[in-house]
């Protein structure tokens, strides 16, 4: 873990984080009335943010149940690794695989405050957490390898992160140089807003991050499949977050009929 001292972090309550909105929308307690704002008015242009956040989660639940399991992983890098709801990854890792070996990455204080409970390893596995920008791919890399065996294959998990980097700051690319020094065998595992829906509400979410200096970049699911170009799609491919492989979780209410507009897949390194 970084050295640097969790009691002395600076915390910016003054600007909403979507880690903390992430967190206010799951029931937690680590947000500030910033980031309570923020959600409220997201809720105004869809009431169902709550279940948005519930449905994502249960995807990670259950891909990375997948991937311990038919997946064969034993090695995973989570990059935007969000404030601590159990069971987080590592837990549901190490119950298919004992010794799983996971690093954990985020970029906001708050995460870094919280990092004792994403250490709780097996005493045969592994946990670390590094404090780290996503889009700097290199240093994320550099300092994973001190747990990690980049020989094997790495399940990299960037769930409900990409949504959050434009294109223009070369969200692709970040993908790409992520995957890169991965072995064959490595697997992807995604989960991302959509805009096809309703693509009036996703711009007007846009605006309101825009607003506060945020991005917020909704794609449809033509983009979100992009990210995939090289890889091998695991079944049932891109699909609805609730459509994929429900049988390995638990089901996830919901209000009303209309599907919940989250693009995700998982895939391997060939």
């Amino acid at each position: 873990m970084t050295g640097q001292d969790q009691n002395s972090v600076y915390i910016d309550t003054t600007k909403p984080h979507p880690a903390r909105i992430y967190d206010w929308f799951l029931g937690g307690k680590d947000n500030y009335p910033v980031d309570e704002e923020m959600a409220r008015q997201l809720l105004t242009l869809d009431a169902r943010g709550r279940d948005m956040a519930r449905t994502n989660r249960a995807f990670m639940h259950r891909s990375t149940r997948w991937l311990a399991g038919p997946g064969g992983m034993r090695q995973y890098l989570d990059i935007g690794t969000g404030i601590p709801t159990e069971p987080n990854l590592h837990q549901l890792a190490q119950q298919t695989a004992p010794d799983s070996r996971i690093v954990y990455t985020d970029n906001d204080p708050i995460v870094l405050r919280h990092a004792e409970a994403l250490l709780r390893s097996t005493p045969e596995g592994v946990t670390e957490y590094l404090q780290a920008d996503a889009r700097e791919p290199r240093s994320i890399i550099e300092q994973a390898a001190k747990v990690l065996d980049f020989s094997q294959p790495v399940a990299l998990s960037l769930n409900a992160l990409l949504h959050f980097v434009s294109d223009e700051d070369g969200a692709y690319e970040l993908v790409r140089d992520l995957m890169a020094p991965l072995a064959p065998g490595s697997h992807l595992a995604l989960s991302h807003v959509a805009s096809d829906f309703d693509p009036e509400g996703a711009e007007k979410a846009r605006q309101l991050y825009a607003q506060r200096g945020l991005t917020l970049a909704p794609r449809t699911r033509e983009q979100f499949s992009r990210f995939f170009d090289g890889l091998e799609l695991v079944e049932p491919g891109v699909s609805l977050a609730a459509e994929w492989r429900p049988e390995l979780g638990e089901r996830v209410e919901v209000t009303g009929d209309d599907p919940i507009p989250g693009w995700v897949a998982v895939a391997r390194k060939p």
